[in-house]
């Protein structure tokens, strides 16, 4: 199975893509012909540099339509009351006595070090659906798990600053 992608996440994948392939291709494939132009490849760094750069560009064009490919539709639809795709919850950690803020996204705009949470990591899959108030217990493995409290749903849109993970 592919990765769960939104509408708006199918959108932006194919902008880059066709960014990618109309503007910087040309860009770089110029950059490419430029550099071999200069004479000696064998220490043409400028030469390998627009190569590593263009072929770059090509792993990602790849990468970005195998993902389109397999991936499947996940609705964000959302109750205005439950936790849904692209909400912003605050989340109460009973254990540390700790609140925290977190944007509910697919695994591939996640990104927990900004507060991005994936709907398929432990935390993402326990909230999902939850109401103001609900406790929900969050499973890491057979071993640990632990509980946490939904205070507050913001029922935010996508924003432009999710973006497309790289690799």
């Amino acid at each position: 199975m592919g990765e769960r992608l939104t509408k708006t996440d199918i959108e932006k994948i194919e902008a880059e893509i066709e960014d990618r392939t109309l503007v910087q291709r040309p860009l770089l494939l110029e950059a490419v012909k430029e550099a071999r132009a200069q004479g000696d490849l064998s220490e043409n760094f400028e030469y390998y540099a627009a190569k590593r750069e263009k072929n770059k560009n090509e792993s990602r064009i790849r990468y970005l339509k195998r993902v389109l490919k397999f991936a499947t539709l996940e609705d964000d639809t959302s109750a205005a009351d439950e936790v849904g795709i692209n909400n912003t919850v605050t989340v109460f950690f009973p254990e540390d006595g700790i609140e925290e803020r977190y944007k509910l996204v697919t695994s591939i705009r996640s990104d927990s070090l900004n507060g991005l949470v994936s709907i398929e990591s432990p935390l993402g899959a326990a909230i999902r659906g939850a109401r103001v108030g609900e406790k929900r217990t969050v499973v890491v493995n057979n071993q640990i798990s632990y509980e946490v409290e939904i205070r507050a749903i913001d029922n935010s849109t996508d924003d432009e600053s999710d973006e497309i993970r790289k690799f």
